[in-house]
Order: C-alpha cells, then structure tokens, then sequence
C-alpha cells in the first residue's frame, strides 16, 4: 500500500546493561536471567505485578529473592502508595498503561478529553482509577487538571494524533499544525503544568510516548522505506524526542527523569496502519511501565523501544 509505514518490533541494538523480562502470560513468573545485568525490570502481565531488582550476573526470578544482587527497593509498596497521570487514557495504549498501574495499586489519573468516554474508562481500569478531564491542546483544560492534581509522582504523556500518509510536499499546514498541537506543543504545556507537583515527588518520572517513526537514524537507514509518508506525525515525534532530551538535562538537578519511549505498531485507532496491525497495546503499556518505574540510578534523556533496546535519535 502507498505510504504505509511500519514501525519495527525488534529494533536491531540491544543495551548490554539493561535487561527485562515482560509480558508473561497468566502470571506465570520469570525463570533465568543471564548477562551482564545492572537491573532487571519484570512485569507479570495482565497481573500487572512489577518489580525492580538490583542484580549482577546471572540472576533467578521466581517469584522469590534473586538469586545474586538485591532488591533495590519494595516497589510493589512504592507503587501502591505513588500517583501516576496519563494523558489519552481512554482508550488505546494509555488506557493500558492505566490498567496495569491501578492494578498494581496506584492512584492512576486517567486523562481524557470528552468526559463520558473518560468515565467508562475509568470504570473498566478499575482500582483507584480517576477521571482527570484534559484536553492537552486547551490552557483553561490543563490548568484546572493541574489544580485538581496536588500530588503526583509519574507523568505519562501518551497522548497524541496521527493524520494520514501525506509527504510533506502534499500535507496541508492546518492540519500540521493541529498534529503539533497535540503531539509537541500539548506534552509541553502538561509537562510545565503538572511539574510543581512532580517536584514534590520522592522518585519523579516523566515517559514521552513517542515512536520509532520519528528516529532520524533509521528513517535514514534501512528500517523504513525512503517515501516520507506520514511526514506530519513522524516530525512531530521527531520533535518530541529532542523535548524529551532538553527536558531530562533541563530537569535532572531535580531528580526527575524523562525518557521516550517507541511503543512499536499497536492495534490501536492512531490511524490506518495501527488499525490493521495486530500488535498488542499492552506489550507498549509494559514498556512505558518499565520507564515509569526506573530505579533512581537509571538512564534519564533517552529513547527506548517497548522491549527495552535502545533506539537511536
């Protein structure tokens, strides 16, 4: 199909530091966990129990203590008792990332412009879920969720539009700059309006939802076919990763880490190509979560994929 643009699964370099383990299936724990690992991030999913550990080698996760290294802190009890925002939660892969945290025991701020939407999402997250009407391209909207949010301690900017494949010589600027609006100029407003509440926070943590799509290295490279479809979209997540760098160095005094994160081809309505694809919004949730969740020696300005290999600018 013209245009089409597939955002890849398996980015081809991993981190040799970092290592997960996600996604595993009706509960069932991890087992073996080889290599030179600093910390190891698992994520038992749909039962959402997610924990870090400060391993060194080879380590044993079994539901039990690893078998080298330590635990680098109770984070089921961290989690229960830390408050999480997520814009777009209604639907898609912000409402996945949203059900997995509630159901790990956060108060999670579901984000949602039209509040009837937002409501039954909320209902089917379930846990401490709460509606937080917000419409990231309005100022009254955002200023009056961030009044209501006195306490926050995870920002998860998901959030964002697509349009469709045109290249730039075709795209209409009206409709640009509505994708901007939302995808880099919406993260912004948010991000300084919830930012007096995150530095209040003990372990503060910011994840750009982001995508592959917007690497410049590999829209060079051979990832992607050489058309420039979805020039509008891929810019504007081109954009939100230099946002993302300029806020982790802008911030890091204040301890608060910001990342991006590549959440690969999803199933989801972000346009044609999601719609058709048959990947699973919540392998993306579980990358966001990771991000979410980083241990306060872990990695702030960079870009990661869903499965946690780097991904390059």
């Amino acid at each position: 199909m013209r245009g089409q643009l597939h955002e890849p699964l398996c980015p081809p370099r991993r981190l040799p530091s970092y290592a997960h383990v996600v996604n595993k299936r009706a509960g069932q724990p991890a087992t073996e966990i080889g290599g030179d690992v600093r910390w190891v991030l698992v994520a038992w999913l749909p039962a959402a129990a997610v924990w870090a550990a400060d391993v060194g080698g080879a380590a044993r996760l079994n539901g039990g203590p690893a078998r080298t290294g330590q635990a680098r802190r109770d984070s089921l009890g961290t989690m229960q008792n830390s408050v999480a925002l997520v814009t777009g939660a209604n639907k898609g892969i912000g409402k996945e990332i949203a059900r997995h945290l509630a159901a790990a025991g956060l108060t999670v701020y579901a984000g949602s412009r039209d509040a009837a939407r937002g409501q039954r999402a909320v209902e089917e997250i379930g846990g401490d879920a709460r509606l937080l009407v917000l419409d990231v391209t309005d100022a009254t909207s955002i200023d009056g969720a961030a009044r209501r949010v006195g306490t926050l301690d995870i920002l998860i900017n998901n959030a964002g539009v697509s349009g469709d494949d045109k290249t730039a010589d075709r795209e209409d600027l009206s409709a640009m700059r509505r994708i901007y609006e939302t995808n880099v100029f919406g993260v912004m407003a948010v991000t300084n309006a919830f930012l007096p509440a995150l530095r209040r926070s003990a372990h503060p943590r910011i994840v750009n939802i982001s995508s592959g799509t917007g690497s410049l290295a590999w829209a060079t490279g051979p990832q992607f076919p050489h058309r420039g479809s979805y020039a509008a979209y891929r810019s504007s997540k081109t954009a939100l990763n230099a946002l993302t760098v300029f806020y982790a160095h802008a911030l890091a005094g204040a301890g608060i880490k910001v990342n991006a994160l590549a959440p690969g081809l999803r199933r989801t309505d972000l346009n044609a190509t999601a719609t058709a694809s048959g990947g699973d919004p919540a392998e993306a949730a579980a990358g966001a979560i990771r991000l979410a969740l980083l241990p306060d020696d872990g990695p702030s300005g960079e870009f990661f994929s869903w499965d946690g290999t780097a991904v390059p600018w």
